[in-house]
Parts: C-alpha cells; sequence; structure tokens
C-alpha cells in the first residue's frame, strides 16, 4: 500500500511540476512563436539615433501595436525643441505609420507594409524591412534592416 501511495505521489508532483515548467515557459513566451510574441501593444523604452548611439536628450515617447490578423500601427511624438525634428520618418516631431506586416522567424526579420503616414508620399506604399529580437526580459528590439540606418528601438509590452 506504501509503495503505491508513493508512487501515485511521485505522478501527482511530476504532473505538477510539469505543468508549472509549461505554465513557467508560455509566460516568459519561449515556447510561442515569435508572430504570438510580437502581437500585443508596446511602449518605447529606448532609441538609438542615426549614429547608433542611445538618445539621453529629446527621448520621444512611443506606442507600437501589431494585430493577430497582421497590422500594424507605430507612432512617436518627440518633446518639442527649437527646431522640430523632420526626415524620412519624422514630420515637426512627429512619426506615426501604419499598414500591415509580415514576419519571417527564420531570418527574424518583420517587414512593414506602410499603407498610411504622416509623411506622406515619403513613406506611403514601401515595404519597410526590420531586424527584431526579443531580449531576455522581453523586451523587443527593432532596428533597420538597411545598412545606412544605424537607429535601433527597444519597446516594453504594456
Amino acid at each position: 500500500m506504501k509503495t503505491i501511495s508513493y508512487g501515485i505521489l511521485a505522478l501527482v508532483l511530476g504532473a505538477v511540476c510539469g505543468v508549472s515548467q509549461t505554465r513557467s515557459a508560455e509566460q516568459t513566451g519561449l515556447s510561442r512563436p515569435d508572430r504570438e510574441r510580437l502581437i500585443g501593444a508596446w511602449h518605447l523604452a529606448s532609441i538609438a539615433g542615426p549614429d547608433g548611439k542611445l538618445l539621453t536628450t529629446g527621448v520621444p515617447t512611443g506606442m507600437l501595436i501589431y494585430t493577430l490578423d497582421g497590422h500594424m500601427s507605430v507612432q512617436l511624438m518627440y518633446p518639442k525643441s527649437e527646431k522640430p525634428l523632420s526626415n524620412e520618418y519624422v514630420q515637426n516631431g512627429y512619426e506615426a505609420s501604419f499598414g500591415s506586416y509580415d514576419i519571417n522567424e527564420a531570418t527574424h526579420t518583420i517587414t512593414h507594409h506602410v499603407r498610411g503616414a504622416n509623411t506622406g508620399d515619403r513613406l506611403v506604399g514601401k515595404e519597410l524591412p526590420r531586424v527584431y529580437q526579443f531580449n531576455g526580459d522581453g523586451r523587443l528590439i527593432i532596428r533597420s534592416a538597411r545598412p545606412d540606418e544605424h537607429w535601433f528601438v527597444t519597446w516594453e509590452r504594456y
């Protein structure tokens, strides 16, 4: 009888430990495909400028959203300054675009297909390839796949 009780106890403990390990892996996202890990709303944690150096002044606030059905939206708002930032992505200190996306988990790339942007024709209709990675603490790092662009953005889940 004691042998059976110990055997049942071992099975129960093994099952509980297995469920606990599975939940832990699911919570950290390690067992989920990258596409599933992207889904949701992210807020800007840090950003590196065109030179690849982290910004310490003039850091924007921002939000990035990926939906389950393949849509994306990104917005960044830079602090007001004497001369508002403007470039291919930013107009008067504000950056916004939306569209769809495709992900290639083998190459860790995601391509944004821009349908609308506050910079108009400079981005609308373009495909913007990005390299992504998830770091150990659940943050998402996105950088341009273009060799002439050295910026990168780190996002955290809301």
